[in-house]
């Protein structure tokens, strides 16, 4: 293991063949045994990492459960926790908090995102955005509580607060401005632009 930097008790503890990790905190990339490039920061941050690369994890338990996965960033107390899909990015506490194996999503806001688990290719801006998904892909919801009852509706996207905010099961719904579309639960293939419409 070469260029490694652990700060904290049994941060990198477990590092064999590692390169260019950094940790800090207690228990800070703990498992890492193989893994490169990786950085974490917070008490039990990339706690149980083995050979994941790539990875950035800064907060209290960010990423801590993700094992095997790469090219993530978490920032914010248990952002991305349970994580073992590529290419997300959370910003903010719980922000992907529940996600497993999904890939490619961003997630930036309190509890952006926080059930998601399989969903694809989502991006949530705004806290408590798109916080019911679980399974849905390809949506976009920008501001506050933006698509934040759907759960498995896909295509959709939400701009304004409370944009979409009842749509549970619709898809490919457009919805622009405060409130709009807020009623919505199961209608799909609607477009509204303006102010509680």
């Amino acid at each position: 293991a070469d260029n490694n930097t652990a700060v904290g008790k049994s941060a990198l503890a477990a590092n064999t063949s590692g390169t260019q990790n950094t940790a800090v905190g207690v228990n800070s990339g703990l498992a890492i045994t193989t893994g490169n490039y990786n950085v974490s920061m917070g008490v039990g941050s990339l706690t149980a990492l083995t050979t994941g690369a790539e990875n950035v994890a800064i907060g209290v338990s960010a990423m801590t459960n993700s094992t095997t996965c790469s090219d993530n960033v978490a920032v914010g107390a248990q952002a991305l926790q349970e994580n073992n899909g590529a290419s997300n990015v959370a910003v903010g506490h719980n922000a992907l908090q529940a996600n497993t194996t999904a890939v490619e999503n961003v997630a930036v806001g309190h509890q952006a995102m926080v059930a998601n688990t399989t969903g694809t290719a989502n991006v949530a801006l705004g806290s408590r955005a798109l916080d019911a998904n679980t399974t849905a892909d390809n949506n976009t919801a920008v501001g506050y509580a933006s698509l934040g009852a759907n759960s498995t509706g896909a295509n959709n996207t939400a701009v304004g607060y409370g944009a979409l905010s009842s749509n549970t099961t619709a898809a490919s719904n457009t919805a622009v401005g405060y409130n709009v579309l807020g009623a919505n639960t199961t209608g799909t293939g609607n477009t509204a632009a303006g102010h509680n419409t």
